[in-house]
């Protein structure tokens, strides 16, 4: 009753922020951190969909590829090539885990735009697990292998001397914001491009503007299908950059 009070009193009659909203699977009670959500459904549904096209697609290996064999020889080659352009040879070994990264982040980014799915990288209690488990990883590679020579990363020896200390606290502070920026990043456009493509479905009921309206969701939905693929991208060079940092910290 209050929703529909408000979408009268406002002159909507949808909800475009609706569609983020984390709901227990069965029933309608509160949600504890042991419930099953729409978001333990759709990260499922990633991971089979993953484990489907990874491990089933590809176990031909056959000489003249499949379509989901050469998906997923293009994603490995893709990550492998990312890797090793930014982070170097040595950056191969951490391979398994930025693949993983961005497979996850691709295939929910794409399940999301499924008619009635739930985007789980909408949401920044995910995106920022993604991003801190970056930011603690790279950290903790930089400090093993190059011990306190780790913190040269902050200190620019390239610059003035009388310059540095300032420098030294700019680099601190954009150190830590990284894994703040890494993760609104990524959610910020998932919402961001839902939230307009609702919008405009909304107005699709106003015969006036439907065929406008029409045009705006198809153009969106477009968009959104490129934005799904770059930002996963992103996400993942960004994690290549941080790894190169942590295993050559000089500047």
């Amino acid at each position: 009753m209050a929703t529909e009070a408000h979408g009268e009193a406002t002159g909507l009659t949808f909800h475009p922020m609706d569609q983020f909203i984390v709901k227990p699977l069965f029933g309608d009670g509160p949600v504890h951190w042991y419930t099953p959500t729409n978001v333990t459904l759709w990260m499922a549904v990633v991971a089979l969909g993953i484990i489907g096209l990874l491990v089933l697609g590809t176990r031909g290996r056959a000489i003249v590829p499949s379509r989901s064999q050469s998906i997923a020889e293009l994603a490995y080659g893709m990550v492998h090539k990312m890797i090793e352009d930014i982070a170097g040879k040595e950056g191969l070994k951490y391979f398994p885990y930025i693949m993983t990264l961005f497979m996850f982040i691709v295939f929910s980014n794409f399940a999301g735009l499924l008619p009635k799915a739930f985007t789980v990288t909408s949401h920044i209690a995910v995106t920022g697990v993604l991003a801190f488990a970056v930011f603690f990883t790279v950290t903790a590679i930089g400090f093993m292998k190059n011990g306190a020579h780790f913190l040269d990363l902050f200190w620019v020896r390239s610059a003035p001397l009388a310059i540095r200390p300032v420098l030294a606290v700019i680099e601190v502070i954009s150190y830590f914001v990284r894994p703040v920026s890494h993760s609104i990043r990524l959610a910020g456009n998932m919402i961001a491009g839902h939230a307009v493509i609702k919008v405009f479905a909304g107005f699709a009921a106003i015969a006036a503007v439907a065929p406008v309206s029409i045009i705006a969701v198809v153009g969106m939905y477009a968009f959104e299908i490129l934005v799904a693929f770059i930002q996963a991208y992103v996400f993942t060079i960004l994690t290549c950059v941080y790894l190169k940092d942590a295993l050559h910290p000089s500047h």
